[in-house]
This record gives structure tokens, sequence and C-alpha cells, in this order.
């Protein structure tokens, strides 16, 4: 039997256990009660009559970039966006414009995945980044929908491991219709593993639309904290900790500094106040107002764009604890320049072109991001200049969108 053959096997004789899972990730808080059909292809959402082209991003950071795609496609088609993450989904309610509808992406047993596509019948399937589901792509070459890989990585790493796998490699990377690489890097390995006529047209997270704000949130914070701001955007467990003691370090200079923390899994955010010395840090999702000297927990939904432009510079987490880094263009775009640890391996391009702009500080530890802080704390000229050189570094990629949504509409034609 094949390798695909085995997969889909195992999808099937899976099933109980899949179920048990969701069910688990339920009672976690990591599924939707409410929408866990739509993890077995079920929907209560009629398929729109028309040219239907649907799109695939894993969580967030995908679908943030895929959303100037969407945009470039309304009004030529309907867009059907799935995700596979609760945060995903709060996002693409909030923010997919008018002809476009989410779901959540089925778990890849055959079944479910033959619900789902039966249901949606897409005249083109998109793929975004690194979500490769083979039963899903194999289901869809079965039916004759036209598929596409965008903005695609591929890491050194991952490519050795797709090599041991021939056939199923062939089977998942073979029938794109197009392949866009994000970067060069990519695209190499791609071509290593059989990959033909790779467009390199740039990275799609470089021309995203700058972080949506509430003007009126915005200047509510801005009045409540006058005095001396930074941030620490997306950061994990491990990483908080240093940031409270930056903190404190810190504010023995600036008596008023406020250090707003904003965690990647927002539902942190109770362990992440807790870790403040004597009584719990302020919450925004309590409605507690931030207080000078102390620092305040961001863990709401949907306003880091508020808190990049309220900041001076933010440093951006998963990079000293955890690996692959968090976007390092979203500050950018907004002209602020950044700060991260040494682990960017998700953003090494982006890294590289903030660092050639003079816009990055890379840090190794706790010494050295109370280091990069008192430098642009000390000097806000520099911060402030750092930041226009920033966003100057991202400004050619703004028709990247456009040119992917007529891609798409050839395949779907």
């Amino acid at each position: 039997m094949s390798w695909l053959g085995l997969y889909c096997a195992a999808g099937r004789i899976g099933t109980p256990v899949l179920r048990a899972l969701v069910r688990r990730r339920v009672a976690l808080g990591k599924e939707d009660g409410a929408r866990c059909g739509e993890r077995f292809g079920i929907t209560t959402l009629p398929r729109p009559a028309g040219r239907l082209i649907w799109l695939h991003a894993a969580s967030v950071g995908e679908m943030v970039s895929i959303l100037p795609v969407i945009e470039a496609l309304s009004g030529r088609a309907r867009v059907l966006l799935t995700t596979g993450t609760l945060t995903s989904a709060e996002l693409a309610q909030a923010r997919l414009p008018d002809g476009a509808v989410h779901q959540f992406i089925p778990l890849d047993s055959p079944a479910w995945v033959a619900r789902f596509l039966d249901q949606w019948r897409p005249d083109a399937a998109v793929f975004v980044e690194s979500e490769l589901w083979p039963g899903m792509l194999d289901a869809c070459d079965s039916r004759g929908i036209p598929r596409l890989l965008i903005n695609a990585r591929m890491s050194a790493r991952s490519a050795n491991a797709w090599a041991r796998f021939g056939g199923l490699r062939r089977v998942v990377l073979g029938p794109f219709r197009y392949v866009h690489a994000q970067s060069a890097g990519d695209a190499e390995n791609l071509h290593r593993l059989g990959v033909s006529d790779v467009l390199e047209w740039g990275n799609l997270k470089f021309a995203a639309r700058a972080l949506p704000v509430d003007e009126a949130k915005l200047a509510a914070f801005r009045a409540a904290v006058p005095g001396t701001l930074w941030l620490a955007a997306s950061t994990h467990p491990g990483e908080e900790e240093m940031i409270f003691t930056v903190h404190e370090a810190v504010a023995a200079i600036y008596p008023d500094l406020v250090t707003v923390i904003i965690p990647r899994h927002p539902e942190r955010g109770t362990a992440v106040a807790a870790l403040g010395r004597g009584m719990p840090a302020p919450r925004r999702a309590l409605a507690e107002a931030p207080v000078p000297g102390r620092v305040y927990v961001a863990d709401t939904l949907g306003e880091m764009g508020l808190f990049f432009r309220a900041a001076p510079f933010a440093f951006i987490g998963n990079s000293l604890c955890g690996f692959g880094g968090h976007n390092l263009v979203e500050p950018a775009m907004l002209g602020r320049p950044v700060i991260t640890g040494p682990h960017i391996e998700n953003f090494m391009e982006a890294a590289a072109m903030l660092r050639a702009a003079g816009a990055l500080a890379a840090v190794a530890d706790r010494a050295g991001l109370e280091r990069a802080v008192r430098a642009w704390l000390d000097d806000c000229a520099a911060a402030t200049k750092a930041g226009q050189r920033a966003k100057a570094a991202f400004a050619e990629d703004a028709a990247l969108p456009a040119r992917l949504a007529d891609l798409i509409m050839e395949c779907a034609t």
C-alpha cells in the first residue's frame, strides 16, 4: 500500500480517536462547542451561488496575511475561508469583507473531507504557507478542484523530512497548479523537492494591510498613559518573567513606566498578571486601567494595532523563549522598530530587511533586552527614525495581493 493509502486508512480507522480529541479540546476551551461539527465536515451554512474560492490558513498569522487577497477577490467571487484555531475564527468574524464566510477546517479523515468538499464545491482551493493535509489535497484532485499554494514556506529541515517520503511528496506537492514561495530560500527548498516553476513574487506578509485601530480607544489609552511606555507583544511563558524583571529595572529610572504585555494566547492573561510582585498586574480583559509604574496585561483580541501605535517600539515574543518568533512586519508597517531574541527562524527575511534598515535590535537574554529597552527609551528620536526606516522597508509589496488574486481567478475559470 502507498504512503497515501496508509495515511487515509489511518484517518478512517482513527475516526473515534479524532472525535474524542475534538471533545477534549472543547472541554479545554480550545474548540468552539457550538461549531465542533465543522471539524467533521458538517455545516449549517448553504453554499452561495456562483463562483466560490476556498482559502485555507492555519491560524492568525496566515489568516491576517491572506486578508488583502480576500479583499482583492471581493466582487469577483464568493470566498470561503477556513482556519483551525479559535483566535483566528474570532478575528475572521471581525475582519472578513462582505461576501466571505468562515468555517473551521475539517480534520483530515476521508469521510469528513468528502462531506466538506461535496457541500462547498469550490472552484479553486488555495492553501497558505505550509498547511498541507494529504487526504484533503488528494480529495481535491479526485474532484478536479484546481489547487494553489501561496506564500509557501519550506524550511531546509522540512524539505529533508519530505524528501524521505517520495510517493507522498509527489501526491502532496506535484499537482499544485501554481506554487508561490515567500522567499528565495523557500523556493530553493521547494525546487529540491521537485517542484518546478516556483513563483518568487515576494512575501505576502510584507504586503499586509496595517493593523486596524479604534481611534477613540487609542485616544483614551494615550490619555491614560501620558508617560513612558514600551510594548512586549505575542509573548510566551518564560519571556513574561523576563519582561517583569526588565520592567522593575527600567522603572527605577523611569518611575512612571508602563510596560504593556500582550500574551500570544489571551487566555493566559490571569497567569501573566499573577507574575506581578505583591499584587496581580492590571488586565485589559477586566477593563482595568493601566497604572503608572506597573506592568499592564493587554489580554484582549483585535487590539494589537492600538498598542503598536501607542508604543514607540516593540519586543516581539517567541524569540527569547520558544522557537520561530512571530510577525515582525506588523509593528514595522506602523512605523515601529523591533526588538527580538535569537529565535526568529520563521521570519529571517523580515529580520534581515529590518536589520539592514537599522530598525532591529537583536538580543540574546534578559540583560540584552533591558539594554535595548533603555537605549530606545533614552533616545526617543532615534526610535522614531528607526521606525520610519522600518516602515519604508516594506513599502514596495502593495501590489502582490492583487497579483495573487488574478492568479487564483485564472485557475477558477
